[in-house]
């Protein structure tokens, strides 16, 4: 079980300690925001270029979620988890569609009306700085110079911008250039990391997470190195609070009957999302879309194996009979054995190495997931404990601070595979390949957040810089 901690109006200012301590001491920081409702929703428009407008449609339903991790000695994680459930105090858009996925996805809209930390959109309205408010609360997150941890968070950062710092910029250039100096150790994209780095077949945030969490129990089965997250022990008056979600392996519905098989959705199984939602007649579970794509993929990798072989023995072939021909002798190059040549491999270079990207080797080891709550899960519990998310279409998962959990999973993850036996995390970036890279929809290049020659700060972000450091 996961606990996420329910931040609301009649709680804020009581947890606020403990939620500044989790940004001040954390190793990263994995953020979320509620927004998801189908295509087009929150769209930010992007022309000409780094120096073109930014426009940014914001109008959604203020959700966010922190995860915050600390590492401890020996590859330890503390992990915690707070969801803030925030209500804007200025008018906007409702949208039905928007409406139904989120109800359908757990979110309570009576709890945002009654309980939601008010908040306000653009620049900051008098002496704000001096109260416990979101926006000194985002303030406290820029002061504490961690990674920032999304997953394809452009959406996230312009509304995180929008929301809680100051109006956005008048072009994209200038924004980068802002977050460049908002977030100086780095904004690192999930997203971007899973098709660049891991290489999965699919990117989108669940799928990325229950692959990684296959290799991690695969690796923890094989008794290799790993690393281990375990989760606070919070007292019994914070009970009330305390939200826990199952993170199973799989779902329930995993190992049906294949007499009675539901195909699977290839719209959902490509983008993490369907037009039709809970009606649509096929399935949209996870782990039989892994289940499928691993399938291909091992099919392909023997294709190629046997192909690489087949050449190889072409080959072969071809110098004995070229030597043959010239009378020489044939050396028996293999241990003095006459016949074939040994296989050198068992996967052919390509496979091999595409099989490198994908899963860990030793030198790392997977994320076990404890809690200092409740007993440690046994071996047999990561392959058969399996908890009920709800129908196939409907994907009982999403939340904020479930989906701020599954991001900070994956970027732990990955970061565990490339760092190898590097324990040292200050030299330098994490993730040089993926360091403040944002995933853009439809792109083959990444969307750089640096400050270019040709791009200043906005006048609003150099006022909050100040006030950030004359009142940290």
């Amino acid at each position: 079980r996961v606990p996420v901690v329910d931040v609301q109006n009649d709680n804020f200012t009581e947890l606020w300690p403990s939620m500044v301590l989790a940004l001040r001491t954390a190793t990263f920081v994995a953020v979320d925001t509620v927004r998801r409702g189908g295509p087009g929703r929150g769209a930010v428009s992007m022309t000409g270029g780094a120096g073109g407008p930014l426009t940014a449609a914001c109008h959604r339903y203020p959700h966010m979620a922190l995860h915050a991790l600390l590492l401890q000695p020996e590859n330890t994680y503390l992990c915690q988890i707070y969801n803030l459930t925030l209500l804007c105090m200025e008018d906007y858009i409702v949208e039905p569609q928007s409406v139904q996925f989120l109800v359908q996805h757990g979110f309570d809209f009576n709890k945002q009306y009654s309980q939601g930390i008010p908040y306000h959109k653009g620049n900051d309205k008098g002496n704000e700085n001096q109260s416990q408010s979101v926006r000194t609360f985002f303030l406290e997150l820029i002061r504490a110079k961690k990674p920032l941890i999304l997953h394809n968070g452009l959406i996230d950062l312009v509304f995180l911008y929008q929301c809680f710092y100051a109006h956005l910029p008048d072009n994209l250039g200038t924004f980068t250039a802002d977050l460049s100096e908002m977030f100086p150790a780095g904004i690192y994209d999930t997203k971007y990391a899973s098709e660049f780095e891991t290489r999965f077949v699919a990117s989108y945030l669940e799928y990325a997470y229950k692959k990684c969490k296959r290799e991690n129990c695969k690796l923890k089965d094989s008794s290799g190195p790993h690393l281990t997250i375990e989760f606070c022990n919070y007292p019994a008056n914070m009970s009330r609070y305390i939200d826990y979600r199952h993170c199973s392996l799989e779902e329930e519905s995993h190992n049906v009957g294949g007499g009675n098989k539901v195909p699977l959705c290839e719209k959902f199984s490509a983008y993490g999302w369907c037009p039709k939602g809970v009606k649509c007649p096929q399935s949209h579970n996870i782990d039989l879309i892994i289940d499928e794509d691993d399938k291909l993929w091992e099919e392909k990798r023997k294709k190629r194996k046997h192909k690489w072989k087949r050449q190889k023995n072409t080959e072969e072939l071809a110098k004995v009979f070229e030597q043959e021909s010239s009378g020489k002798e044939i050396e028996l190059a293999q241990n003095g054995e006459e016949g074939p040549p040994r296989k050198q491999s068992c996967y052919e270079p390509a496979a091999a190495t595409e099989l490198a990207e994908i899963t860990p080797n030793s030198e790392g080891g997977p994320l076990e997931e404890n809690s200092t709550d409740m007993e440690p899960e046994t071996e047999a519990a990561c392959a058969a404990e399996k908890e009920t998310h709800g129908p196939p279409s409907q994907g009982g998962t999403h939340r904020a601070g479930f989906d701020a959990f599954m991001t900070g999973y994956i970027m732990a993850y990955v970061w565990m595979l490339k760092k190898g036996k590097n324990t040292d995390a200050g030299a330098g970036p994490w993730l040089p390949d993926c360091h403040n890279k944002l995933y853009l929809s439809g792109k083959s290049v990444p969307l750089q957040i640096v400050k270019s020659l040709f791009s200043k700060s906005s006048k609003a972000h150099s006022q909050k810089m100040k006030l950030a450091w004359a009142s940290g």
